[in-house]
């Protein structure tokens, strides 16, 4: 999957990258070391709570199941309580809000402490990260900076699952072409946070690829059955009356609330500047309609696209297409940014150092009131769908000898 048309980076765009590396890396670092630094109750002066922060709900949740109290995880004041019992008696709010088929990275995990449990988890999701960019063919360089971006360690600094699902979405659209049956086990696993697969469908309908569609919904529905098999089938019951509408409630509280810090949605938009949430909810179906007739319009085999350009376009798109997305869930967004900086010699490369480094401030833009995050991954995926266009248009009055479009490219048998 080689980008085409690469023009390698010039001695000055290798500086600048450098320079925004280091910055990015030294943010990261800073916010880091506050997280691991502790208050008089022995919480985190940077989140006021345990470091391991939001992974404390995937490891309790795992124990919980273990345990066979997965009826707690449905129950606000019972989970509340088997928390502050595991943690600290003055461990703030937290509640579980994912669907139980998470259990089955929860529970592995729960096996051991969760100061290890943690490491494991942060390092194995950046491991899994590596492995689902390097189809790209990105370089060394790009792929190692794509590890240690601002994304990433805001992800880790939340103990976060946004390296794991960007890892699952891009491994899966990378390898689709020619391993239509690994692609689609990988975003069968994606459901575990199904918000970020919302253009997987459309993606795979519009290149024909019936395979990865039917390995996608057969792991699925093995989840679904291992899960309700192991802690009884009540648990989706559960998470259909309990924590969806929890979810839910949390989405369309009053703005602002400190979790919103690092939204960055069209809902979360529409809700910084005054919308109640008929139109928060209106801008977000355009934004996520208008999201998913580009991803259809971009995987049609006719579009002379390439794959990687396919792959990252589709990355930044989801950030646009869900209404329930925080700075953890961009780390697609420092993936196209790689690739782009690889292979697009005219983008501009400021641009591309505001979009790498958006994640690190964004608690600070939201903070002054300006929830403008969905703008990042709106103006890229505008850049490169006119990106697109204009090189289709330059292909059709200029036939490139050799060249292979994405259905010459496409194995029969998928479709």
């Amino acid at each position: 999957m080689a980008p085409v048309n690469q023009t390698a980076p010039n001695r000055s765009d290798i500086r600048f990258a450098a320079l925004v590396l280091c910055t990015g890396i030294l943010i990261g670092l800073r916010y880091y070391l506050a997280l691991w630094t502790f208050d008089e109750h022995g919480f985190s002066e940077l989140s006021d709570r345990l470091p391991y922060w939001d992974f404390t709900n995937l490891w309790a949740g795992g124990r919980m199941a273990l345990d066979g109290h997965v009826a707690w995880l449905f129950d606000v004041d019972s989970y509340r309580a088997a928390l502050r019992r595991m943690f600290s008696p003055d461990l703030p709010n937290q509640e579980w809000s994912y669907p139980p088929s998470i259990l089955v990275f929860g529970a592995p995990l729960a096996l051991v402490p969760v100061f290890p449990a943690y490491f494991i988890w942060t390092f194995g999701t950046v491991f899994c990260l590596w492995l689902a960019v390097r189809p790209l063919k990105l370089g060394t360089l790009a792929e190692a900076a794509v590890l240690v971006c601002p994304a990433v360690f805001i992800n880790a600094i939340f103990g976060q699952n946004g390296a794991l699902t960007t890892a699952l979405l891009i491994g899966g659209l990378a390898v689709a072409p020619k391993r239509p049956i690994l692609a689609g086990l990988l975003f069968g696993l994606l459901t575990i946070k199904p918000h970020l697969g919302i253009l997987v469908p459309f993606c795979l309908l519009a290149g024909g690829n019936w395979r990865a569609i039917a390995a996608a919904a057969l792991l699925s529905a093995m989840l679904f059955i291992l899960t309700g098999l192991s802690l009884g089938f009540h648990v989706w019951h559960l998470f259909w009356t309990e924590t969806r509408p929890l979810m839910t409630a949390i989405l369309e509280a009053p703005y602002p609330q400190p979790y919103q810090a690092n939204a960055a949605t069209m809902f979360f938009l529409a809700r910084a500047c005054g919308a109640g949430l008929t139109v928060a909810y209106a801008l977000q179906a355009v934004a996520t309609i208008a999201a998913i007739c580009a991803a259809i319009w971009v995987w049609l085999p006719r579009r002379q696209v390439e794959d990687g350009k396919r792959v990252v376009l589709t990355a930044v798109l989801t950030t646009v297409a869900t209404p329930y997305g925080y700075s953890y869930d961009t780390v697609g967004l420092a993936v196209a940014v790689a690739y782009l900086f690889s292979t697009r010699a005219n983008m501009p490369r400021i641009f591309l150092a505001l979009i790498w480094l958006y994640p690190a401030i964004a608690h600070l833009v939201n903070g002054i009131g300006l929830g403008i995050g969905v703008l990042v991954p709106l103006s890229l995926s505008a850049w490169m769908l006119a990106d697109v266009r204009a090189r289709e248009c330059r292909t059709s009055t200029t036939p490139t000898a050799g060249h292979h479009s994405y259905s010459e490219r496409l194995p029969r048998s998928g479709g």
